[in-house]
């Protein structure tokens, strides 16, 4: 019981140094975005009108913080391995609002189980919302809910967002043919992003 207490007041909250020296916290179950680089990060931004294409959750395992995503499978990636994949370097992280209440150390403990019923599942580029196959927004909203019963950011349908883009128009056309699932369920970065839920807690 001793080294249970010991292992989540290590690994409940780590400081470290951000580019501009100033310290940050980061914490497990914080939600981090970026903007990548591909072709289909430039589809997903036109179509949700957000900047934000990719995301994943914070779990700090030996006292250091990892983003566990689903990209080419789901896994638990370095925090600055994660970081520099982004545009720029940039990235964004968001908190539960009133998280010191609510993440207290039974509750990350859910969020780990929960996340680890997904681990080394491969990634979904048809957005499919079966556990089968996971993408990266999919994936934190399904930790959430599953581990805690908390649901952040709204479910919309694939026909909810903006598809009249030429690029949105070739992916979706790569992706499906011409049966595009216009009723499938999808929740997107931006809308976790845009959540009430969330609060602030680095921009870098």
């Amino acid at each position: 019981m001793k080294g249970f207490f010991h292992f989540f007041a290590a690994g409940f909250l780590i400081v470290f140094l951000c580019g501009n020296s100033s310290a940050q916290q980061l914490r497990d179950g914080d939600i981090i975005f970026q903007t990548s680089h591909s072709s289909l990060s430039v589809a997903i931004q036109k179509a949700t009108h957000s900047k934000y294409s990719h995301m994943g959750v914070i779990f700090v395992r030996d006292s250091r913080p990892y983003v566990y995503e689903a990209i080419g499978s789901v896994l638990y990636t370095p925090f600055q391995n994660w970081t520099a994949r982004g545009d720029g370097g940039r990235y964004v992280v968001k908190r539960l609002r009133e998280a010191d209440k609510v993440l207290n150390p039974t509750a990350v403990v859910k969020l780990r189980n929960s996340a680890a019923k997904f681990e080394g599942k491969p990634y979904d580029i048809y957005f499919g919302w079966s556990d089968s196959r996971i993408y990266c927004s999919e994936l934190v909203w399904k930790i959430y809910d599953r581990g805690l019963g908390i649901q952040i950011g709204r479910l919309q349908k694939l026909r909810d967002f903006d598809l009249s883009d030429p690029l949105v128009k070739a992916k979706m056309k790569e992706r499906y043919g011409n049966r595009i699932p216009m009723d499938e369920k999808v929740i997107s970065p931006g809308e976790m992003f845009s959540s009430d839920l969330l609060t602030l807690v680095v921009e870098h």
